[in-house]
């Protein structure tokens, strides 16, 4: 062993050590960066869903204002649910404040004043629509060859020229379906009355819609950067003076020794 060999090769373990340290606190350091960027992600997302959520709350509690209707009511005749992209409107067809004259398809005074505040909500916040017609079974239609299908098909149809001719774009009319008899109310017998109903599945408008995902990508691009960045150790000041330390040495090891010249 040379001179210094041995110090040579503590040095180059302490360096490596030190070296090994510091790049591990990098890491943990960028993986705690990267936690704390994520939790505030996740933050934004809740704020978004909460902010959705009031808006849907304030929508639907301004409908039930228009129509002067308590919300408390066992019997009510519109129920209002928010769901989680939209609103889901039932307008029941009820003895008490029946929605159609009749076994027809024609609105009763109280169904039309329904169908022009629903008009007039859907414009404002340009709900996209989805229209349902259903009938309770055992109904019995006089007219031949017209069943509980052609009714609440027709039904659904009215609600759609209704919303049409008071104030809804035809652009926002998804879907108009008639389901007859086969989707009764849950846990309400297919004979009741209950199910003499049209339902409106309002969805949020794209804008709004397109609005909070460009919010949730700009703040998932935001992770993802600090998440590279996060990968990359950081170089260390002391770190690269004892690699230029351990260089030098090596270097002065390794170079030849020249003798001393002697004068004859």
């Amino acid at each position: 062993m040379l001179p210094g060999d041995g110090i040579q090769s503590g040095f180059q373990l302490t360096t490596g050590a030190i070296g090994f340290k510091l790049e591990r606190l990098n890491v943990m350091s960028g993986f705690a960066r990267l936690w704390s960027q994520r939790t505030a992600v996740q933050g934004a997302v809740d704020l978004l869903k909460s902010i959705d959520l009031q808006y849907l709350n304030t929508a639907a509690k301004d409908l039930m204002r228009m129509l002067n209707l308590d919300e408390s009511l066992a019997d009510k005749p519109v129920d209002v649910q928010v769901t989680s992209d939209g609103l889901r409107i039932t307008l029941f067809d009820r003895a008490s404040r029946p929605l159609f004259v009749g076994d027809t398809a024609k609105f009763s005074v109280w169904g039309d004043f329904v169908l022009q505040s629903l008009a007039w909500m859907i414009d404002r916040h340009t709900f996209s629509v989805v229209i349902e017609g259903h009938t309770r079974r055992g109904l019995e239609i006089t007219e031949p060859d017209y069943t509980a299908w052609e009714l609440s098909a027709d039904r659904a149809n009215a609600a759609r020229r209704s919303l049409v001719h008071y104030a809804v774009s035809d652009r926002l009319i998804e879907r108009v379906t008639g389901y007859a008899d086969t989707r009764p109310v849950p846990l309400s017998p297919p004979e009741s009355d209950t199910n003499q109903r049209i339902t409106l599945s309002l969805r949020v408008g794209q804008s709004k819609a397109a609005a909070s995902k460009v919010s949730t990508k700009s703040a998932d691009k935001a992770a993802a950067g600090i998440a590279q960045t996060s990968a990359a150790p950081t170089p260390s000041p002391l770190l690269d003076a004892a690699e230029r330390a351990a260089a030098t040495t090596a270097t002065s090891a390794d170079a030849p020794v020249v003798p001393p010249t002697t004068t004859a």
